[in-house]
């Protein structure tokens, strides 16, 4: 989940939703896994130009702690990760969301044959980023492919170019479908959303309606007063059953949120030459 608009408590992002985020954690509808219980991840962006992060190894559901900061967090910003492994060890370097600099990552999915295609990954990312990685899943090993190939400066041309090396790497070695991604990046102004799968059939992704749309299409539900008019939710799952609140992103797309402007437009990656 990820959060753009007027400064809130990260309690009424986490917690207060029907289908929050915590909810999806034990009970998710739309995922591969039901349960997503190792690890999660917060990083949110307050006061200076790097974001902070708090990440654990319990699961959502059941970390106090999670509760007790989520009262006095209040941000314009946020990204929220439930993990559920694709193989690699449950630590918390390997929760998400991923952190350089003044970026933060999230993807849901996975690289097919990581194991296979890991070593010429790393080898690909630029040599003063590598001591940066901390973990050990395709997931931190595609944002520093995506760093490397200039994320700070042009976040879609970057993640396909990312994308596009995966993929040509998967050819080489037999991995015929390589990338299944949903992807969240910010830079703690705007956020960037990808949806995009080898094989065209990806893990879902939905941004949500215009505040002022669903005022009028709901104008007793509270909460929607609450929000200020720049509030953009993009999601895994929708986090409450309200008909016209949700928008699929389309497959092999990208989007942009920031304030005063959203646009989505189509991804495709870019094979190296």
């Amino acid at each position: 989940m990820a959060y753009s608009g007027d400064p809130i408590l990260a309690e009424e992002l986490l917690f207060r939703p029907a289908h929050s985020l915590i909810d999806q954690s034990l009970h998710s509808r739309l995922g591969v896994e039901t349960t997503n219980g190792d690890g999660f991840g917060v990083g949110w962006y307050g006061e200076g130009p790097v974001p902070a992060v708090y990440k654990s190894i319990d699961p959502a559901w059941n970390d106090r702690n999670l509760r007790e900061i989520a009262r006095q967090i209040r941000t314009p910003l946020l990204l929220a990760h439930v993990r559920a492994s694709t193989g690699t060890p449950v630590q918390r370097s390997n929760c998400h969301p991923f952190r350089y600099g003044g970026w933060l990552w999230m993807h849901n999915g996975a690289i097919a044959g990581f194991r296979d295609l890991k070593r010429d990954m790393m080898l690909e990312v630029d040599p003063a980023l590598y001591p940066e990685i901390e973990g050990s899943t395709d997931s931190e090993a595609l944002f520093f492919l995506a760093l490397t190939y200039g994320l700070t400066e042009d976040p879609p041309d970057a993640v396909a170019r990312a994308v596009g090396f995966v993929e040509e790497l998967g050819r080489r070695h037999g991995v015929p479908d390589p990338i299944q991604m949903t992807v969240a990046t910010s830079d703690g102004e705007s956020l960037w959303a990808f949806r995009y799968s080898s094989e065209g059939h990806t893990r879902t992704l939905f941004y949500s309606t215009g505040i002022e749309q669903l005022r009028m299409l709901y104008p007793e539900l509270e909460v929607l007063h609450e929000l200020g008019t720049d509030t953009r939710f993009v999601v895994s799952e929708p986090l409450r059953d309200l008909k016209g609140a949700w928008n699929e992103v389309p497959e092999s797309s990208w989007g942009l949120v920031r304030r005063g402007a959203d646009e989505i437009r189509p991804f495709s990656p870019v094979w190296p030459a």
